[in-house]
């Protein structure tokens, strides 16, 4: 296990940006996958701060709004959004209201973005910031 990192980064560091939740595992994950390479990153929990609207729009814009939605977790399917057809205003709306729907964690490098675990798009990242 590397040592702790300090907050500030070093000017060879990228900035990378992590939105996601304390408790979630792939947010653990991907905190983890930067820690080991020892990359400072810019955690947000969207517990403690909501995401922004403009922020929001920067991951449905790069990624698509669906995308974004993560179909597998509990809120979605106790509201019933499987049977829903909405277009992509809509679901960013719900996203905007429940981040428990995110698709977490939500990685941004510049104008590069992810969506869930991406560790092959984070590793390209790295190499493309050496």
């Amino acid at each position: 296990m590397p040592a702790p990192l300090g907050t500030t980064p070093t000017k060879k560091m990228p900035n990378i940006q992590v939105f996601g939740l304390e408790d979630s595992n792939a947010t653990r994950a991907a905190l983890r996958f930067f820690r080991e390479r020892r990359i400072v990153v810019h955690f947000v929990d969207l517990r403690k701060k909501p995401i922004a609207p403009g922020e929001l729009r920067r991951f449905t814009d790069g990624l698509g709004a669906a995308a974004c939605l993560d179909t597998e977790s509990r809120p979605y399917k106790e509201q019933g959004l499987a049977y829903l057809s909405t277009d992509a205003a809509g679901i960013t709306q719900r996203l905007l209201s429940d981040v428990r729907l995110l698709r977490l964690p939500l990685v941004r490098y510049g104008d590069d973005v992810t969506a869930g675990k991406a560790e092959e798009v984070w590793k390209a990242w790295l190499a493309r910031a050496r």
